[in-house]
């Protein structure tokens, strides 16, 4: 199966990282879409139907969270499976994360493994 994939993060470089570690964590990509921010990935998801959401923690106007929260709240996309991706590690930032909703949680840096054993829960 592919998946439509919504990578979100401020850094052309780390969502370009992000969605070379998903192809080479064997996850089959129909279609990729990105964003720089959570305001721009409102915008995809209220255009879009996307089947996973990757995105960073820290970005402007709109963070992960934030972000996180906001898809969680609109029933077209509540079950839209959501991972954060950040260097946000301490066990307050996880639990709020887990708290709100995330699918899995991902610390930078990563390796695709890393990335593998995350999706393993989803692709099953």
């Amino acid at each position: 199966m592919s998946y439509k994939v919504l990578v979100v993060d401020d850094s052309r470089a780390m969502r370009m990282l992000v969605m070379r570690s998903l192809r080479s964590a064997g996850l089959e990509i129909e279609n990729s879409t990105e964003a720089s921010n959570g305001v721009e990935a409102t915008k995809v998801l209220g255009a879009e139907k996307v089947d996973i959401v990757f995105s960073d923690w820290n970005m402007p106007e709109m963070n992960g969270l934030e972000l996180l929260k906001w898809v969680r709240a609109n029933a077209a996309t509540a079950r839209v499976p959501f991972y954060l991706i950040t260097t946000e590690t301490g066990d307050a930032q996880v639990s709020e994360a887990l708290k709100a909703g995330a699918n899995g949680y991902l610390c930078k840096p990563f390796a695709p493994e890393d990335l593998s054993k995350t999706l393993t829960e989803y692709l099953t």
